[in-house]
């Protein structure tokens, strides 16, 4: 395989993982997951949380990649693209502890973002704790954040019609 093909699958897989975690967090972490999840919406202590366990979900996600991609784990009917697309998957965790748990709910470092993209997700992200309840939200993706301004207009839609309970701060 071509240096630029593995290049362009790693890269794919970081874009498709974007969707991936798009999806179960709305349907499987606000839906059948909301046991591991829920923590992550309201106020606890200590440092981990049980939401940390898709964690690893997602880690064994990479690693199964890996080891389809492996000669040593396959031998001969190993399929190379598994390496790459195990390598994009770990990418989009290291990506999402970064942006998500460290600069969004700051848990790694302590800095708020005055404007730019960052803002934007750090606000669309807020936006998606406003409600209370895994009923309703807004904004599930980590990396790409839609306007804000649309996002709360989706909630207020929301609230209105029964959908979603917002928070006192947000309504």
């Amino acid at each position: 395989m071509s240096p630029f093909a593995a290049i362009a699958i790693v890269l794919a897989s970081i874009l498709a993982m974007e969707g991936v975690a798009w999806w179960s967090h709305k349907y499987v972490m606000h839906g059948f997951g909301w046991g591991w999840h829920r923590d992550h919406h309201e106020p606890h202590d200590g440092f981990l949380e049980r939401n940390d366990r898709f964690a690893l979900v997602g880690a064994a996600i990479s690693i199964s990649f890996f080891a389809l991609g492996s000669p040593l784990v396959l031998g001969a009917s190993a399929w190379p693209p598994g390496t790459w697309i195990g390598l994009g998957v770990m990418g989009y965790g290291i990506i999402y502890t970064l942006v998500h748990d460290g600069l969004v709910h700051q848990r790694w470092f302590r800095w708020v973002p005055r404007g730019g993209y960052a803002r934007r997700l750090v606000q669309a992200h807020k936006l998606h704790h406003a409600t209370i309840g895994k009923e309703g939200g807004v904004s599930f993706g980590f990396v790409f954040a839609r306007d804000p301004v649309r996002l709360k207009r989706e909630l207020k839609a929301q609230r209105e019609s029964g959908l979603a309970v917002l928070r006192e701060a947000v309504e």
